[in-house]
């Protein structure tokens, strides 16, 4: 996901008779994500905290103060009486056991996202797991292994487990007007938010790249076909004039973005057909879909060519080269071929 911003650190736009404040918050170094204040409804309510990182918290706090000295708007953090969090990722929820020092608002979240938060600790162990043996099997030596798996976890102290009050579901209207629609694919329990003609995308479309997949052989409900799948259910909702995504600028039409998304993916599962016409791993169909990448970035690149050759698989176009060797040998190397 593209680090840089060149959103404003407060934008307001209107939705009826709502108010809706963007903020602009460092998620992590260079890294922004947007928290969204609604204002109008029966309370204040905030869509997402950002990560819990002290320039978020900072970020938050400013812009609460910029909405007062800059906009006229008499609320503080304190005022806030509803969390939404759209999705489990850390750059949207992290910042909540920060968040829960000023306001004791009531915390919603999708179901399937639920033990995220609540359970933070057992969430990452147990990924972790998934994890490695996703990338024993992607081809990944001993050495290469430990450095994937030291960045995935760097998160595990970062973050504290809070309680959830009420989940989304599909659907559901909260007070006056916010509608929830479950959207699973870049998280099990991402959703986007309906109030009036807005739609908070959240990270499900974003306006210059297309989310990062996962597959799902590492969490369940991720993956290219649930994402696919998502991508047709909100495509043609109808009444959305404007969408505000979790990073990056507002999309004005929703459906031509949803179709530059689709098409992006489908070129690259035609790339990785190709690459698969020898028998090859995850790690080589990787380095040459992304070429020389560094740190974080090479785990997020073999998660997501991981996405589209199991989605490949599962549908029929890619087999097992090396099926006996899988059977008989102790977690090898899996190689891939075009069928």
């Amino acid at each position: 996901m593209s680090a840089k911003t060149d959103t404003p650190r407060v934008e307001r736009f209107n939705a009826g008779g709502f108010r809706i404040y963007r903020l602009r918050l460092q998620a992590f170094p260079d890294f922004y994500a947007h928290a969204h204040l609604v204002l109008g409804a029966d309370t204040p309510t905030l869509i997402d905290v950002g990560s819990g990182w002290a320039d978020s918290n900072d970020d938050l706090l400013a812009g609460f103060a910029e909405l007062q000295a800059g906009h006229g708007e008499k609320v503080s953090l304190a005022d806030v009486g509803r969390i939404i969090i759209t999705h489990g990722h850390l750059d949207h929820f992290g910042g909540l056991a920060f968040v829960r020092e000023h306001t004791r608002a009531p915390i919603g979240v999708h179901a399937l996202d639920r033990r995220v938060l609540t359970n933070f600790e057992e969430r990452v162990v147990l990924a972790a797991k998934s994890l490695r043996t996703f990338l024993i099997h992607a081809g990944l030596d001993e050495k290469r292994l430990g450095e994937m798996m030291q960045m995935y976890t760097f998160a595990k102290g970062l973050y504290h487990s809070v309680p959830v009050d009420f989940t989304l579901r599909e659907d559901e209207t909260v007070a006056e007007g916010f509608r929830f629609i479950h959207v699973p694919g870049h998280c099990p329990g991402q959703v986007c938010v309906q109030l009036a003609d807005v739609l908070f995308t959240a990270d499900h479309v974003l306006s210059r790249i297309t989310p990062h997949q996962s597959p799902e052989s590492i969490t369940r409900n991720v993956g290219l076909g649930h994402y696919f799948d998502s991508l047709r259910k909100v495509r043609d909702l109808p009444g959305v004039n404007l969408c505000l995504g979790g990073h990056q600028l507002p999309i004005r039409n929703l459906a031509k973005r949803v179709d530059e998304i689709r098409r992006s993916h489908e070129r690259r599962l035609s790339k990785v057909l190709q690459l698969c016409a020898e028998p090859t791993t995850v790690k080589d169909v990787s380095r040459s879909l992304f070429g020389a990448v560094n740190g974080y970035n090479v785990l997020l690149a073999l998660q997501e060519t991981g996405a589209h050759i199991e989605y490949l698989y599962q549908r029929g176009e890619l087999a097992v080269a090396n099926l006996e060797e899988v059977e008989n040998a102790q977690q090898p190397a899996v190689l891939y071929h075009r069928v």
